[in-house]
Parts: structure tokens; C-alpha cells; sequence
């Protein structure tokens, strides 16, 4: 997997500045509804400007390989109850800022005693707007959590190759496959 400093939604390397806290490539969630640090502007110079200033880029959405979402806990989390993690674009306000943002996609709400170091919160496609929701030209993660962390830590991304090899157990998070035992017959 290579991760793109363009296409970060957390931490603080890109330069972005205020925000959740944040790391070097990290956000820490603590309470309540927070988005990512970054936004991800999916305009480019050379585009054309369609209404709106929206001169999104295509990023591959019914590709085959389509681009990726995957999020993972870097840090355990402690003290907090849950976290939930959903997908959000917005569209150009016409002064090259995002206007209001919609949620796309939510994924499960995680139990804290789950939020473990390795954890994989939200592996999925790119996907398209939802009906009635206009092509975005800003997109952002947004974090919700029950309770209040004392600590905590994740990462987020849009990448074009993601290991999606299954766990082996529950309990450490660790690459398998086949369970050992399960004998395959050529």
C-alpha cells in the first residue's frame, strides 16, 4: 500500500494546522462529532470549471482497480465508549471553499475494547455520491464517538492498493487466511 500525502485525511504533515489533535499522520478523537484534520480538494489546475467552481478530478469511482478508504487505529483508544467513522463531501461555495458537507457512507460504530492498535474501522471502495447528492470537489472523514478518549490515535487515507487479506483471530488483529488445519484437496 503507498499512501499519498495528497490524499491524507489525518495528521498534520501536508501543513494543516488546527483541527482535532493531530500528528505527524494521525487524528486523536476525543468527543462528540469532530472531523478529519484534512480536507482533500479534489480540484486541479487544467480542469475545466463547470458550475460553481466544481473542476473535480475523476478519482476512479466503478474503476477496476478503484481507489480505496481505509482508516486503522495506530494507537489504542482508552475511556471513550465507542467511535464511528463516516465519509462526508461537500461542493465548492462558489468562493473556491467547501459549502455544506453531507455524509456519504458511515461505517459500524467500533466498541472500545476493539479500538486496538491494527484495527481496520472502514476498508471500502470509493464510492459514488449518494442519489441527489452533487459530485463534491472537497471530501472529509468525520469521527463520532460515545463517551470520552483518554487516548487514542488513527489514521486515514484514500489509497489505490489496500492489503485486504482477512484476520486469522479477534483477539490480535493478525494476517491469515485458511485457519491452520483447513486442508485444501488439489
Amino acid at each position: 500500500m503507498i499512501l499519498d500525502n495528497a490524499l491524507m485525511f489525518t495528521g498534520t504533515s501536508n501543513g494543516t494546522t488546527g483541527g482535532i489533535t493531530s500528528g505527524p499522520n494521525t487524528d486523536s478523537p476525543t468527543t462528540g462529532t469532530q472531523n478529519s484534520t484534512n480536507t482533500i480538494d479534489l480540484h486541479m489546475a487544467g480542469i475545466p470549471v463547470l458550475a460553481n467552481n466544481q473542476g473535480a478530478r475523476d478519482i476512479g469511482i466503478g474503476d477496476d482497480p478503484a481507489m480505496k478508504l481505509v482508516v486503522w487505529v495506530t494507537t489504542t483508544f482508552t475511556g471513550g465508549t465507542s467511535l464511528q467513522v463516516g465519509l462526508q463531501g461537500a461542493q465548492d461555495n462558489g468562493s473556491g471553499a467547501p459549502g455544506a458537507f453531507t455524509t456519504w457512507w458511515t461505517g459500524a460504530a467500533v466498541v472500545e475494547a476493539s479500538l486496538v492498535a491494527g484495527t481496520r474501522l472502514y476498508d471500502m471502495d470509493m464510492p459514488r455520491p449518494p442519489p441527489g447528492i452533487a459530485v463534491p470537489r472537497f471530501l472529509r472523514m468525520s469521527y463520532v464517538s460515545a463517551g470520552t478518549h483518554g487516548a487514542g490515535a488513527l489514521e486515514a487515507c484514500i489509497v489505490l492498493d489496500r492489503v485486504d487479506q482477512m484476520y486469522q483471530g479477534t483477539a490480535n488483529q493478525t494476517l491469515g487466511g485458511y485457519p491452520p488445519g483447513v486442508v485444501i484437496a488439489n
